[in-house]
């Protein structure tokens, strides 16, 4: 619902009474107010204020505070709430009066309150025009698992509360990828954005979404600065708030983006042009943010963010907990020369293990004779990679070998591929010769063990650390992964390799 104002002193003393009265309202919804305290914080007389109010806002202010405060006891009530003690926090005298009010707004009693069922009601904001109310995008804005601040006590101590923000953590990038990605198929959706919805669109995107992730990150970053000092606080996080920060101001990283995004956000009427809003969105890139896609949007940059976050809080716990009868030994990031990775695939080998050693043994003693091309990284690996691909659309394919200097003459029988430490931007080989290392020691087995891990304890943990620090592993264009065989390939693998920038491909960081 949109108002214009005709230009003119008094209209502007208009908008500044009845903002004065929304930010009274919205900062007393839990307090009783009348609407005679209303008018005098607006500066106007009880009824002429009252008359204005409803001609400019389509409805009464007992009505915009009914809707606001039904919409605000939703959300308590899918935090864990109680009926009563939210009936009375919103000034409804008994239960059964806030039921009743609650049934007729969200069409379900509070007993019964599911997500996805309440309605969205927004604050009114005033500028040139007048914006909020039913949020017609609810159908994934009202789903974003924000974090609710009043679930972290101040009697708490500092760790307490600390793993009360990685526990929300947790629980968002359970549910968050998918909201984004029915957040991407809205903008897709050519009958969503007629001439007629562009108002409303603007409000879901602008204020729904942006606008509460901008508000949660300032939120945040104030509660871990007071934090660190304590030093409960991965402060990877920081790095990662000002990357969304800048991204959700419409500044993307990304220079293939930065001139749509900068129009949309001058001019939201271009968001009415299909190219433009395929740029905007990208593609859905799954629950994981794993998918390969045609397109990889602006919708999509701000997912990562969202996830680079609670990456930041909650994987240095999950790293701990997963190190089970092993430990990490040494972790680093490595930016080597240009190398050549020489070696066979491993699909080639069959039969009985001894067999398979017996034919694996003779190819590896043609790179032991190869002497004089050492790379300076001089360990047996099984590299795997997909070819630049997402892990949806291409499987991994495993190779034994080892890295070589470049250009070193490939053996017959052997592939090879080439690795620079200079990204060329496109998908696919020469892939990057930088990567973390890290070396493990302790029960073997367990380190190699598929149970609980996405692939296994050496591969998990290495990429868990990665995103931990806020480093950037460059999937799917140059992805892959090696197990290192520091003691030779006749002995278990207990060290590995993952294609990784460090924190903010800040080179300082790597080791030679």
């Amino acid at each position: 619902m949109y108002y214009t104002f005709r230009k003119g002193e008094a209209n502007m003393n208009w908008i500044q009474s009845l903002s004065a009265a929304i930010n009274f309202i919205e900062n007393n919804l839990t307090q009783e107010i009348s609407t005679g305290e209303i008018a005098r914080h607006a500066g106007a007389s009880g009824s002429h204020f009252q008359l204005i109010f409803n001609v400019v806002m389509g409805m009464t202010v007992g009505e915009y505070i009914r809707n606001r405060r039904l919409s605000l006891a939703a959300q308590d009530l899918l935090h864990g709430n109680r009926i009563i003690d939210t009936a009375m926090l919103y000034q409804y005298d008994t239960q059964e009066s806030f039921s009743k009010a609650f049934t007729r707004f969200h069409g379900v009693p509070p007993s019964k309150l599911q997500r996805g069922q309440a309605k969205q009601f927004h604050p009114f904001t005033i500028n040139v025009t007048i914006q909020g109310g039913f949020d017609m995008g609810q159908k994934f804005v009202g789903e974003f698992n924000l974090l609710d601040w009043s679930r972290i006590d101040e009697t708490l101590t500092n760790e307490e509360k600390y793993k009360r923000i990685t526990d929300w953590a947790l629980s968002a990038r359970g549910r968050n990828p998918n909201v984004f990605d029915a957040l991407t198929e809205w903008i897709l959706d050519d009958a969503a954005w007629s001439a007629d919805k562009l108002a409303e669109n603007e409000q879901i995107l602008m204020q729904g979404v942006f606008a509460r992730f901008k508000e949660q990150n300032a939120k945040l970053r104030a509660y871990l600065k007071a934090l660190e000092p304590s030093g409960v606080v991965n402060t990877a996080v920081f790095k990662a708030l000002d990357r969304f920060d800048t991204e959700l101001s419409g500044l993307p990283m990304d220079e293939r983006l930065q001139e749509t995004v900068a129009k949309v956000f001058a001019d939201f009427s271009v968001m009415q042009e299909r190219g433009v809003r395929r740029l905007f969105a990208g593609n859905k890139t799954g629950p994981h943010g794993t998918n390969n896609v045609e397109q990889y949007g602006y919708i999509n940059y701000l997912k990562d963010c969202d996830a680079q976050i609670q990456w930041n809080l909650f994987m240095p716990d999950v790293v701990a907990r997963q190190q089970d009868g092993f430990k990490v030994e040494s972790f680093e990031y490595k930016k080597m020369p240009a190398m050549r990775f020489i070696g066979i695939n491993d699909g080639q080998f069959h039969g009985d293990s001894q067999s398979k050693n017996a034919n694996l043994g003779g190819y590896m003693r043609t790179l032991d004779a190869m002497e004089e091309y050492k790379s300076g990284f001089d360990h047996d690996i099984l590299l795997v990679h997909h070819y630049g691909k997402g892990v949806d659309v291409e499987p991994g394919h495993a190779f034994w070998g080892r890295f070589m200097a470049a250009d070193t003459p490939v053996p017959e029988g052997f592939v090879h591929f080439d690795f620079t430490p200079d990204n060329d931007n496109k998908a696919g080989f020469p892939f990057l010769s930088q990567f973390a290392f890290a070396t493990f020691s302790g029960d073997v087995d367990a380190m190699h063990k598929g149970e609980g891990y996405d692939v296994s304890g050496l591969y998990d943990i290495t990429r868990n650390i990665i995103l931990g620090q806020g480093a950037h592993i460059p999937y799917p264009d140059k992805y892959w992964t090696a197990e290192v065989f520091l003691n030779g390939w006749g002995n278990p693998g207990t060290a590995f390799l993952f294609s990784a920038l460090p924190p903010c491909c800040d080179n300082n960081h790597f080791t030679d």
